[in-house]
């Protein structure tokens, strides 16, 4: 794998760690929902997803 596509993994591997901080993360602790699911929920696993599929598209495209 080339440099570049690892300072990309690097770059969502920060972004996550912003996302999950803690102060970031109480923002959507409240008692809305979102379809029945806690927001809180919705955003943690929304976060998850998008970081994955992310991460999939570029190992699987520049996988060399």
């Amino acid at each position: 794998m080339k440099k570049r596509h690892q300072q990309k993994l690097l770059i969502i591997t920060l972004v996550l760690g912003l996302g999950f901080n803690l102060t970031l993360v109480l923002l959507f602790d409240s008692a809305a929902s979102i379809g029945g699911f806690p927001l809180i929920y919705v955003y943690i696993f929304s976060l998850w997803l998008f970081a994955s599929l992310i991460t999939l598209i570029i190992v699987k495209r520049y996988h060399e």
